[in-house]
């Protein structure tokens, strides 16, 4: 497991019973945490809390006692995030994926040339931000105009705002069919793919039927010299070797290179306890 340790300004508090008791930057929140099923690990004061999801019997749920602001900021390293509290638990943010853009800002600096990045199911766009941060240009694609809103408010406070940076509101689908007629190609891709989604005109998405052409597809989107093909998963059941296997099978039959798989952590503090957080595969040059 690879653990996020350097993210000074989110921490997980305690973890008990469905639920994680976590600070954003000082905001402490009461979230539910389906990985968790366990009784308190530290005994923190749940009460501290300044908003707490409670989840519905009836499905989805809602925020209560929320005494925050309507949006707040975090920062990790020079990136600046605006965090709010979503419909749906989230926060428009996942403090695991540090991991990711760590490896993204250092192998984008590393390769000392101009490198492309197609961000795909961009959502807020953390990812991108850290890739405009090492000096990539990005393509950014998320069907929701909402969250493609909110990655440029994420730009912006990074100061980043004059970065090469397309935002697209599109079906990932449709819109990756367009690039491959377009004849545009890319040195890195990344997405972050949902169980389950709805395009920005109704199309369905599901990751078992859909991510494996979708990568194919992408396969040939990559550059004669690419740099890496990320993919990251919150799907439940899914296997770190599935997304092993789909990278072999379409991009490592192109190229050669290596592929790390791997699922990501965070360490609950004043613990030895590590919360898991999602899995990754991820190929390399």
């Amino acid at each position: 497991m690879q653990v996020v340790t350097d993210f000074d300004e989110y921490k997980i508090l305690d973890l008990k019973d469905g639920k994680k008791l976590e600070s954003w930057n000082g905001i402490i929140l009461d979230r539910p945490d389906p990985e968790v099923i366990w009784p308190s690990v530290t005994n923190e004061n749940w009460n501290k809390a300044l908003a707490k999801y409670d989840r519905s019997d009836k499905g989805g749920g809602s925020w209560t006692n929320a005494k925050v602001p309507s949006s707040w900021q975090i920062h990790y390293k020079s990136l600046t995030f605006n965090l709010k509290l979503m419909g749906f638990k989230h926060t428009g943010l996942f403090p695991e994926q540090a991991y990711n853009w760590n490896i993204l800002m250092d192998r984008i600096k590393s390769s000392n040339r101009p490198i492309k990045v197609l961000n795909l199911f961009a959502y807020t766009g953390a990812a991108s931000v850290a890739c405009l941060s090492a000096g990539a240009s990005v393509v950014h694609v998320d069907s929701s105009r909402g969250m493609v809103d909110w990655a440029k408010e994420n730009v912006k406070s990074s100061g980043l705002e004059d970065s090469p940076i397309r935002y697209i509101v599109d079906d990932v689908k449709k819109f990756v069919k367009r690039e491959l007629r377009r004849g545009n190609k890319y040195d890195i891709i990344i997405m972050d793919p949902p169980s389950f989604g709805r395009g920005s005109n109704g199309e369905v998405w599901s990751i078992e039927k859909d991510l494996y052409p979708l990568v194919l597809d992408c396969s040939n989107l990559l550059s004669d010299n690419p740099l890496m093909f990320l993919i990251n998963s919150y799907t439940t059941g899914l296997s770190q070797s599935v997304l092993e296997n789909i990278l072999k099978l379409t991009v490592s039959s192109k190229f050669a290179g290596s592929i790390v798989k791997d699922e990501l952590g965070i360490k609950v503090e004043n613990s030895d306890v590590v919360l898991p957080c999602g899995i990754f595969a991820r190929w390399e040059k």
